[in-house]
């Protein structure tokens, strides 16, 4: 079950809240619809529920606040607006990405595939799938982890009847075997459509509050009439001669002109009676068709800070005798109770000649997961893998960082004058930071791009700024990664000079291990501060800008500050350290511990410590803040 109380979102700038004291609940084995008008706060409601925007009041999933959940993804699968995965990244790359970071076998990608109906497009491009395709992955991403409750945000907008017709239908059969569904829309007839085949309600809000809290049955009801849509040139004429021959007859009739536009909507009379009165008159019609449509909400008084009450009435008042007509804020019911499926009364779908059973998706639905593999280490490092090397964009990095290094490098040793190390690294005076630091920084500021914010984990309330196990994850791979990139880069210089100038160029220095520490340390570096400062601003252009601030800001400060006039010298540290060190480590130790010490003490080695130091109190104070997780 979940259950929502007093859902309020916070004010900006003066503004009332989008949500406002907004409290109902989501039952076990039913499949609830959150029914609003565009504006009136559903997506806000839901992003409350997830904890994902500020605001007051509190959500429970099974008696649990999700910040108490140890795995949400297991406890609540999300649908969020599309997918936001990479778009040359294929449907089976993303959804075992997904299954790395939720926990579950690589095997439940492709089962669940085959269950939203995608199994021949697992190799197919997110930006190459069709809107009803990109909702089949956005459902198989929110059920990776088996929820027990599902919430979508407007699930079926831009699908086509027969694709809403099968979303509903995975819907109710997860509601069938005691999932809780929550979902959002703006059409009163797909409310009750969605939920007519199990012990489905309907929330209507508006403004954020709550209007009515009813059964499908009962909103169907109260809210759904049947009327006749009719499309005339004439129509102001047609509601005229109607609304009178109504008054002759003492019949109950309503007429409602839709605002510009040539429709009518005619409550309580049929298609006979329409066509007869036309006829009679000499009035041309367009259009005569029977329909279910919407009424409107209808508020129920609420006492001030009690509970709300729910809707018990019909919801409409039928004229004797329509008055003058008006205009209805209608715009809906484009469908009729053939084209859209709807029962005669609007509550539930009427089955088309060979469609399944209601319940015939339930079979469709993956098998739950029987055995659920134990947190480790490695789980967090798959999910990093997979999303960093699943798209071209970390090949064409290294590709770019490592032939700009073999042009750079040969052009600097053409000269003669640039030292071998700055070479190697095709590091100018004219550029801040060599191509294979700048590229490192880059790869890591892309590890908080905008596709971490996938549907499957999004109810984990930033996973990785407060899940410990990814945060190390993404220092240890972009870490990885920085000093495959800085080898790299050496290797195809040395290479490229090789080629060019013959083999006599090259030559080991003596300090190659102070050297190589440097050279690790700067690449490492700038993929820390990239990956960081992308952290703190959840932007990746805040990482690039962070790696470039190293040197074009913090360097010259460093080169700035006073110096001694006599300088104090560090020789004797190592031994020192050993003295104070309780397990004593080999005396081969001390050389890495002296090239460690010469690295920081370099200006730019100080102003990339500095950097991390000022980012990590930073993400500390922003991002990890209360109860963290592994």
């Amino acid at each position: 079950m979940l259950q929502a109380i007093g859902l309020t979102s916070a004010r900006h700038r003066g503004l009332p809240p989008a949500v406002d004291d907004l409290t109902f609940e989501a039952g076990s084995g039913c499949v609830t619809a959150l029914l609003g008008a565009r504006g009136s706060g559903k997506t806000a409601a839901l992003r409350l529920m997830l904890e994902l925007d500020p605001g007051r009041g509190i959500t429970y999933f099974r008696g649990r606040a999700l910040h108490r959940v140890a795995q949400p993804a297991r406890e609540v699968g999300v649908v969020l607006g599309d997918v936001p995965g990479h778009p040359v990244r294929t449907a089976r790359g993303q959804l075992r990405m997904l299954c790395a970071a939720a926990g579950v076998p690589a095997s439940r990608a492709d089962e669940l595939l085959d269950t939203v109906g995608l199994a021949g497009l697992g190799d197919q491009r997110i930006a190459s799938l069709s809107p009803g395709m990109d909702r089949r992955l956005a459902l198989a991403s929110a059920l990776l982890g088996d929820p027990h409750t599902l919430i979508l945000d407007e699930p079926a907008k831009g699908l086509d009847a027969r694709e809403a017709d099968w979303l509903h239908g995975v819907l109710r059969s997860h509601a069938t075997r005691g999932g809780a569904v929550l979902y959002t829309t703006s059409d009163a007839k797909e409310a009750a459509r969605a939920a007519g085949q199990v012990a489905g309600r309907v929330v209507s809000i508006d403004g954020g509050r709550l209007v009515a809290d009813q059964d499908v049955v009962e909103f169907a009801r109260t809210r759904l009439r049947p009327r006749v849509a009719v499309r005339s040139p004439h129509a102001a004429r047609l509601a005229a001669v109607v609304s009178r021959e109504a008054r002759a007859a003492r019949r109950s009739v309503e007429v409602v002109t839709e605002a510009s536009s040539n429709r009518l909507s005619v409550y309580g009379s049929s298609c006979a009676e329409i066509g007869d009165t036309a006829f009679r008159h000499g009035l041309p019609v367009h259009q005569l068709a029977d329909e279910v449509g919407d009424t409107g909400p209808v508020v129920s008084d609420v006492a001030p800070g009690g509970p709300a009450s729910r809707t018990t009435g019909s919801g409409v008042t039928a004229h004797s005798g329509a008055a003058a007509p008006r205009t209805r804020p209608d715009g809906s019911g484009s469908d009729g109770a053939g084209a859209d499926g709807s029962g005669p009364d609007g509550a539930g779908p009427a089955r088309a000649e060979g469609s399944p059973a209601p319940n015939a998706a339930a079979k469709d639905l993956p098998p739950p997961i029987r055995r659920r593999p134990a947190r480790g280490p490695l789980r967090p490092v798959r999910y990093e893998l997979r999303r960093l090397f699943g798209v071209r964009t970390t090949a064409l990095i290294m590709a770019v960082a490592l032939v700009a290094s073999a042009g750079i490098s040969v052009l600097l040793a053409r000269d003669g004058r640039t030292p071998l190390p700055n070479v190697l690294a095709a590091w100018p005076s004219l550029l801040p930071l060599p191509p294979a630091a700048i590229c490192a920084g880059l790869l890591g500021a892309l590890s908080f791009g905008d596709e971490f914010r996938y549907p499957a984990l999004a109810a984990g309330r930033g996973t990785v700024p407060r899940r410990l196990g990814l945060l190390l994850a993404k220092l240890v791979v972009s870490a990885g990664v920085g000093l495959l990139l800085a080898l790299l880069v050496v290797l195809a210089s040395a290479a490229s000079l090789r080629l060019v100038y013959g083999g006599d160029l090259i030559r080991i220095p003596p300090n190659v291990m102070s050297l190589g520490v440097s050279w690790s340390g700067l690449t490492v570096g700038c993929a820390w501060a990239g990956l960081l400062a992308a952290g703190i601003f959840r932007v990746t252009a805040a990482g690039v800008a962070a790696v470039l601030a190293v040197p074009v800001l913090m360097v010259p400060l460093v080169q700035r500050m006073p110096k001694a006039p006599t300088a104090r010298s560090m020789a004797g540290l190592p031994g020192r350290l050993r003295e104070l060190a309780w397990p004593h480590w080999p005396h081969e130790t001390d050389r890495w511990l002296l090239a460690a010490v010469r690295v920081v003490a370099h200006p730019v080695g100080t102003a990339l410590t500095l950097s991390l130091s000022v980012l990590i109190c930073a993400y500390l104070f922003t991002s990890v803040r209360g109860r963290v997780r592994w």
